[in-house]
C-alpha cells in the first residue's frame, strides 16, 4: 500500500498531504510505477470525488506511516492535492470553512474571523471567490450570484459535520466545471458507523461567543447513519478606532453579530457488494448584521438559509474497482434577504436561487497505464430576485425577476504512464449554455521524476466563467447597481509549475508557481455590472513539513500573489484587497492526548476598496500584521478533554482589511467528548 510521509495529525496545521507522491517506508518520491492507491474500504458518502482519504487513528507513539484508503488514483497528480481532516481542524479551533482555508496554501481570505465584512471577498491564487468551484460531496454548492451578499457565505458552514476538505487545481479541476481559474474545494461530511460513535462538544469565549456541537453515528442493519448539529453566537462588540468600518458613537464595533444553526444527516446502504446508495442532507440558517466598509453606519441584516441534498449510486461495473459508474442527483437552495434602513426610508433585496443538477460519472481503467474519467453534468438553475425600496431615486426599479438558465457539460480526463518516471494529464470539457451557447475548454499536465527525491509537475487549462443571473437581470437596491443583460463571460487560462523535494524523510518542501489571464473580468462601473478589462496573476506557493521528533512537528508556508490590472482607469495596479504576501508557520506538540500549538500570521496588507474616507487615495494599502494564535487541548479522561484557544496572543488590534479591525486578544475554552 501506498501511505502518506507526513499524517495530518502529526503536524501543526498539516494542511498539505500529497499522498500520491510520497512513499511510506522510503526517503525517496516514487516513480509513477510505484504509485497506488488500493481501492477503497471506507464507508464514505460519495466515491471519494477528489482524492484520497486519510486515516486520522494513530497513536502517539506511532511511526510516521498511515494508511490511505482512498480511490486508486482518482485524480491527475500534476497538481498537488491538499487535504486536512476532523482531527487536525478540531486542533487549529475553526469554527466554519473560511477558518479552514485561510491556514491553506494559496489563499487569502478577509471575510473571516471577528468582526467579518463578507463584502472583502475570499481569493485562491488571485481568483475570487466565483472563479473557483465549491462542492459538498462532490456536488456544487455555490450558484454564481453576486449581489445582496449572495455569494456563498463560507463563514456561515460550520465544521461539525465535516470529515475533511479537500482543495486541487489543474487538469483535475475539469471533472467540475469551467469557472476553475482558481481551483476546487471539496467538502465531504461525515459517515455512518458500524460502530456507535458520539461526538459532543461546548465551548465559550470573548465577545459572548457561544458554540454547541453534537453528532451521532451508527447503524440500523446495513444502513449507515450520521446525524450532526452545530449552533453558535458570537456578539463581535469590541472598540475599534477612529474611521473603522461601522464604528458607532461609543467607539464599538455595531451590527457585527452572528447566530449560526446547521442540521446534518447521511445514510449509507450497501445493496449488494457492487452497489452502493448514499443520501445526505444539509439545512443550513444563519443570521448576521453586516458590516460594510463603504458606508459610514451599516445597519442592514442578512438572512441566509441554504438546503442541500444529495442521492449517488456508485456501481461496481467490473470484477473489481477498475470500472467504476456514479450516479448523482443534488438539490441546492440558497436563500439571501438583505433589509434595512435607508434614513427615514427602508429597502429590502432577495436572491433566492435553486440549482438542480444531475451527475453520471464513469472511471474506467482502460490499460494498466491509462485511467479514463469521463461523464456527463446536466444543471439547471432557477433564480427568484425580488427589489423593493422606498427610496424616491430607487422606486421606479422595484421588481421581481424569474430567471432559468440550463447548462450540459461533458467531461473526460485521462492519465497515461507514458514511462516509470512520465505521466501525461489531458482533459476537455465540452459545455452546451442555454444563454452563453457552446464553448470547450482544454487541459493538460505532466509530472516527471527527475530523481527518487524530486518531482517536477506542471499543468494548463482554459476556462469560462458565465455572468450569474443576478449580474444580468436583477437590480441591485441596497447598493445601488444596475444589472447589464450584455454582460460578456469572463475568459482565459491558469497555470502551474511546481517542485517537490524530499530533503530527508521527514522533511518535505512543495514549491509552485502559478498564474493566470483573465479577459472581461466583471466588476462595477459607474454604478453597474461591466466587463472591466484583463487581469494577469502570477505568484509562488511554498509548504514546508518538518517532522522533527516523534512528538514534535512544524510547517511553514507562504504565497506570494501579483493580481495586476492590465486595463481601464486602473491599469498597473494590484487588485483590491488581494496582499502581495500571506506566511503561517507553526511548531505543535502531541504526547498521551496532551496537545499544544501555536501558529504565526503575516500579512502584508492589501490595498484598500474603492469606497475611500476623505484624504484616501485608491493606491493606499492596508499596513501588514503580524499575529500569534495558541491551542491546547488537555485530557481528563480519555473520552473528556479541555480545549483552549488564544487568539491574537500579541494583543495587537490590527487592520485586516478595508478598514475591518481585529478585536484584539480572545479566548475560547470548551469542553469535548468523543464516546
Amino acid at each position: 500500500m501506498n501511505n502518506c510521509l507526513f499524517p495530518l495529525s502529526l503536524t501543526v496545521t498539516n494542511l498539505l498531504v500529497i499522498c500520491p507522491i510520497l512513499a511510506v517506508s522510503s526517503k525517496e518520491i516514487p516513480y509513477l510505477s510505484e504509485i497506488e492507491l488500493p481501492a477503497t474500504n471506507a464507508q464514505l458518502l460519495t466515491p471519494h470525488p477528489a482524492g484520497p482519504q486519510i486515516e486520522p487513528a494513530i497513536p502517539n507513539n506511532a511511526d510516521i506511516e498511515i494508511e490511505v484508503i482512498g480511490e486508486k488514483d482518482t485524480l491527475p497528480l500534476s497538481t498537488p492535492i491538499y487535504i486536512i481532516d476532523k482531527e487536525e481542524i478540531e486542533k487549529q479551533g475553526s469554527t466554519n470553512v473560511a477558518d479552514i482555508l485561510k491556514k491553506m496554501p494559496g489563499f487569502a481570505i478577509n471575510d473571516v474571523g471577528h468582526g467579518a465584512d463578507i463584502h472583502t471577498g475570499t481569493y485562491y491564487r488571485g481568483a475570487s471567490i466565483n472563479q473557483s468551484i465549491f462542492l459538498i460531496n462532490g456536488r456544487p454548492i455555490n450558484t454564481n450570484v453576486n449581489t445582496y451578499h449572495g455569494t456563498i457565505d463560507l463563514n456561515s458552514i460550520p465544521v461539525e459535520a465535516i470529515e475533511r476538505v479537500e482543495l486541487y487545481s489543474g487538469v483535475a479541476s475539469i471533472l467540475y466545471g469551467s469557472s476553475t481559474f482558481g481551483g476546487v474545494v471539496n467538502i465531504i461530511t461525515k459517515a455512518g458507523s458500524t460502530e456507535p460513535r458520539f461526538n459532543a462538544a461546548v465551548e465559550f469565549g470573548s465577545l459572548n461567543f457561544n458554540n454547541e456541537q453534537a453528532s451521532y453515528a451508527s447503524s440500523l442493519g446495513t444502513v449507515r447513519y450520521n446525524l450532526s448539529l452545530e449552533r453558535s453566537f458570537i456578539d463581535n462588540r469590541y472598540k475599534v478606532p477612529k474611521k473603522a468600518a461601522n464604528r458607532d458613537a461609543k467607539g464599538y464595533l455595531f451590527n457585527a453579530d452572528t447566530a449560526i444553526s446547521t442540521y446534518f444527516g447521511s445514510l449509507s446502504f450497501d445493496l449488494d457488494t457492487k452497489n452502493t446508495l448514499n443520501l445526505d442532507i444539509t439545512k443550513l440558517s444563519s443570521r448576521r448584521g453586516l458590516v460594510y466598509f463603504g458606508f459610514p453606519l451599516q445597519r442592514d441584516r442578512l438572512n441566509h438559509d441554504g438546503l442541500n441534498i444529495g442521492l449517488s449510486w456508485k456501481t461496481l461495473l467490473g470484477n473489481s474497482d477498475d470500472s467504476v459508474l456514479t450516479t448523482t442527483v443534488g438539490y441546492n437552495q440558497d436563500y439571501f434577504n438583505t433589509y434595512g434602513p435607508s434614513g427615514q426610508f427602508y429597502r429590502t433585496g432577495t436572491l433566492d436561487t435553486q440549482l438542480l443538477s444531475t451527475r453520471i460519472e464513469h472511471q474506467w481503467q482502460l490499460t494498466p497505464k491509462n485511467k479514463l474519467r469521463w461523464g456527463l453534468d446536466l444543471q439547471n438553475t432557477e433564480l427568484n430576485g425580488d427589489v423593493f425600496s422606498t427610496v424616491p431615486n430607487r422606486r421606479t426599479f422595484n421588481e421581481t425577476e424569474n430567471r432559468s438558465l440550463f447548462n450540459t457539460g461533458l467531461f473526460a480526463v485521462n492519465t497515461w504512464n507514458v514511462t516509470d518516471a512520465l505521466q501525461l494529464d489531458f482533459g476537455l470539457r465540452q459545455n452546451f449554455d442555454s444563454k452563453f451557447g457552446n464553448y470547450l475548454n482544454p487541459a493538460v499536465g505532466a509530472r516527471y521524476s527527475i530523481s527518487p527525491s524530486l518531482v517536477v509537475r506542471g499543468s494548463w487549462i482554459t476556462g469560462q466563467r458565465n455572468p450569474g443571473l443576478d449580474q444580468l437581470y436583477v437590480y441591485d437596491t441596497v447598493h445601488g447597481w444596475l444589472p447589464n443583460p450584455d454582460l460578456k463571460p469572463e475568459t482565459g487560462s491558469s497555470w502551474t509549475a511546481g517542485v517537490d523535494v524530499n530533503f530527508s524523510k521527514n522533511f518535505l518542501g512543495q514549491f509552485t508557481y502559478f498564474g493566470s489571464s483573465l479577459n472581461n473580468r466583471l466588476g462595477i462601473s459607474n454604478g453597474r455590472w461591466t466587463n472591466i478589462g484583463l487581469v494577469d496573476t502570477m505568484g509562488l506557493e511554498v509548504a514546508l513539513r518538518w517532522k522533527i521528533t516523534s512528538n514534535w512537528s512544524s510547517f511553514v508556508n507562504y504565497t506570494y500573489t501579483d493580481s495586476q490590472i492590465k486595463t481601464g482607469p486602473e491599469k498597473g495596479l494590484q487588485l483590491s484587497m488581494i496582499p502581495y504576501s500571506v506566511a503561517q508557520a507553526g511548531i505543535s506538540y502531541t504526547s498521551g492526548g496532551w496537545q499544544a500549538n501555536l501558529y504565526a500570521t503575516y500579512n502584508s496588507g492589501a490595498r484598500r476598496a474603492f469606497f475611500i474616507n476623505p484624504g484616501e487615495k485608491i493606491t493606499d494599502f492596508v499596513p501588514p500584521f503580524f499575529n500569534l494564535d495558541f491551542s491546547a487541548r488537555i485530557p481528563i479522561f480519555p473520552s473528556l478533554a479541555i480545549t483552549i484557544y488564544l487568539e491574537n496572543l500579541l494583543d495587537e488590534q490590527y487592520e485586516r482589511v478595508n478598514r475591518i479591525y481585529s478585536p484584539g486578544f480572545t479566548f475560547r475554552i470548551g469542553l469535548t467528548s468523543n464516546l
